[in-house]
């Protein structure tokens, strides 16, 4: 048994495919949980200075992930809190434009929207995922009004994985501003933030990160940091921090001056220990089994003549997700997961299908096994 196939210990009777959503934590995170635990009921904030080490580790591990120096990370609360802080840290005007895609995950909808009431037009692109040119419909969209483009590295329900190095360059080109929302790509496809060229880039760890909910990457390009108003306040975005009594204080130069307040120390050790394990594999390892997983979802479902692929084939497409559906019958997918939740085939319904997204610890037999579940409880929708 390899070391990776250690770290996982779900149950015999779960076919786990729900990693774009949820993911369990390897082994390790939950000794780091308990030990963290163990130790505060013992000895309760004696060892601060230890979690601050922790903290540390947890950033330069993010920093390496991504490429950039670990005085750039901040760790806030979840994708949503990072892409508000660019969405009222950033003047924008009335007229300005932000350019999305019409169907992203609410989160990076949402929030574009809310500026409405600034004036700010966000122009929301229709993408098709089966398309030989995605990125053409976002450039295409930006003029010179376009303060921001913002995008998911890859698409929550189709699973469409964007070439964010050409829409990088795109918005370098045209001093358009480049917002990544990595959530469905950390982890599982390299990512490096000086090839993209990405301004922003928030990913909670809750996913192809393998840890809890609760603690996020938001990186900003340190050039334009300053161009970022803060909008929340506290002692811990403080330049001297640890200075309780200061009366002229300053925000920090680094990234922690995006930190308002007390960080969430369980969930730093938990996610420390889940990325020390991706690490350890290394991203390309992990990426290359999980293309080989969705490879064989691919050709199993070929064989099936009803079932509809709405994922992209190629593997520079595609990164984690599979979504599929069948075209010739009228499914109630929120029914049909609800009978695979009840068979232990964990999956999510989406983009009006089913999304399966498999990590490492699936093989083949699960996969075949999971397959053949949906077709025989479509079955017996009839």
């Amino acid at each position: 048994m390899t070391t990776w196939q250690h770290e996982f210990n779900l149950d015999k009777d779960l076919i786990y495919l729900n990693h774009a959503a949820v993911a369990p934590w390897p082994v390790r995170t939950q000794h780091a949980v308990e030990e963290f635990a163990r130790l505060n009921v013992r000895r309760g904030a004696t060892d601060y200075p230890h979690w601050m080490t922790i903290e540390q580790q947890l950033r330069e591990r993010l920093a390496r992930l991504i490429n950039t120096s670990a005085e750039n990370i901040a760790l806030l609360k979840n994708t949503s809190e990072a892409l508000s802080i660019i969405a009222y840290g950033l003047d924008f005007k009335h007229g300005d434009e932000i350019v999305g895609i019409a169907d992203d995950f609410p989160s990076n909808r949402i929030v574009w929207e809310s500026l409405a009431n600034r004036g700010v037009i966000f122009k929301a692109v229709s993408l098709d995922a089966l398309a030989d040119d995605p990125e053409a419909s976002l450039i295409d969209a930006v003029t010179d009004r376009t303060r921001l483009l913002a995008v998911s590295s890859v698409h929550y329900a189709s699973g469409l994985r964007l070439d964010l190095a050409r829409l990088g360059r795109h918005c370098r080109e045209t001093g358009t501003l480049f917002s990544v929302d990595a959530i469905q790509s950390l982890g599982v496809v390299p990512f490096d933030v000086e090839a993209v060229r990405a301004d922003f880039v928030a990913a909670d760890g809750h996913k192809w990160l393998l840890g809890p909910e609760g603690v996020a990457l938001f990186y900003c390009r340190p050039e334009i940091r300053d161009r970022l108003q803060i909008q929340q306040f506290g002692w811990h975005m403080l330049a001297d921090k640890g200075n309780f009594d200061q009366k002229d204080w300053q925000i920090a130069d680094d990234a922690t001056r995006f930190e308002c307040g007390s960080p969430n120390m369980l969930g730093i050790h938990a996610l420390e220990a889940s990325l020390a394990f991706i690490e350890e594999t290394g991203v390309q390892t992990i990426q290359r089994k999980i293309l080989n997983n969705l490879s064989y979802l691919f050709d199993i479902t070929s064989n099936i003549g009803n079932i509809e692929v709405m994922t992209p084939r190629a593997d520079e497409r595609h990164a984690g997700i599979f979504t599929f559906r069948f075209s010739d019958q009228a499914i109630d997918y929120q029914a049909l997961w609800h009978r695979l939740m009840a068979q232990g085939v964990v999956c999510a319904p989406r983009g009006g299908g089913l999304r399966f997204s498999p990590h490492i610890h699936n093989n083949s037999v699960q996969i075949s096994k999971a397959i053949q579940i949906v077709t025989d409880q479509i079955g017996k929708m009839d």
